[in-house]
């Protein structure tokens, strides 16, 4: 019978409940603290005062876990190292959070074992919140007793998927800014959501590719779970499954490869073929005015083809 992490799920939402109201009530303050950190991003009185408040919490109804946060770094639990550790980014989006932009979140995941088991990502200016837990699918709605289960997309060609990242930005660092302009270029269609929101999107099945090339654990944990319960595949670009690289690939898990083949760390001898720098040859390409499209959804836990 498999584990059940319902107690640790209604946890988390009662966390995102307490971060929501906390958050909100400094969003759009023309008072607001804002604060350059020395990797020259911005931090807020909210972003310190989510986490700390997530952490009270957590210190008394799970006095043995770890906690990690991005503002404070880690705690270790009363047991000492091991076992589980929640890991927290009290407001993913602060640019937009400073800015009056709606679209940011608070992120809660518990690891257990090295793998994400349990996350919640809670968005209370757009009015949303996903959810998941391992084995149970991803969820979206107002509350757990009133939601509604996501899947992703079924699109299996590039020509046909639409693709969402975060900015410009950090693709030179790590040498793939030209892979990444060819990888936009395949795509359909291609759209800077930004942050978390491109995730959640990619596992309701609105878009079906979602890249970053600059992450840290706490940017991701949350958002692997909700798209790997939704049917999707979340690897750093080097492939490794989870939210434990540098950076972030998360597709409907039929676009991965493809994906893969643009933007991942190949082997010596290159690509595993051209197709990622070039375009497909005209007697392959389908007419100009002629384009298939699948965007259905299956049922929860059905696998389509």
């Amino acid at each position: 019978m498999a584990h059940s992490y319902n107690d640790d799920l209604r946890l988390a939402h009662v966390l995102a409940d307490n971060a929501d109201n906390l958050s909100m009530d400094r969003f759009g303050a023309i008072d607001l603290r804002v604060d350059t950190k020395p990797d020259m991003t911005y931090v807020t009185e909210s972003d310190e005062a989510v986490e700390a408040a997530i952490r009270r919490t957590l210190q008394s109804a799970r006095t043995r876990d770890f906690v990690l946060g991005e503002e404070q770094g880690e705690v270790v639990g009363s047991t000492g190292p091991g076992g589980r550790r929640w890991i927290i980014d009290p407001i993913d989006g602060t640019a937009n959070f400073v800015r009056g932009v709606p679209v940011w979140a608070t992120l809660i995941a518990l690891e257990e074992d090295g793998e994400i088991i349990a996350g919640c990502v809670s968005a209370p200016a757009l009015g949303r919140r996903w959810w998941a837990s391992k084995g149970t699918g991803a969820h979206t709605g107002k509350s757990l007793m009133s939601s509604r289960e996501i899947r992703v997309s079924r699109v299996a060609d590039l020509d046909n998927a639409s693709l969402s990242y975060a900015s410009l930005g950090g693709w030179d660092a790590i040498g793939k800014t030209d892979a990444f302009n060819a990888l936009l270029r395949r795509c359909w269609r291609t759209r800077a959501y930004g942050d978390f929101w491109s995730y959640m999107l990619l596992a309701e099945g609105a878009i079906d590719i979602a890249v970053e090339p600059e992450l840290k654990v706490w940017d991701m944990a949350a958002l692997d779970i909700v798209v790997r319960e939704a049917g999707g595949t979340f690897t750093s670009l080097a492939g490794r499954p989870g939210p434990w690289g540098d950076n972030a690939l998360a597709t409907n898990s039929r676009l991965h490869d493809a994906a893969m083949a643009y933007l991942g760390h190949f082997p010596d001898h290159g690509p595993p073929d051209k197709s990622w720098t070039d375009e497909p040859e005209p007697d392959e390409a389908e007419p100009d005015n002629v384009r298939n499209f699948e965007f259905t959804r299956g049922p929860a836990g059905e696998q389509l083809e």
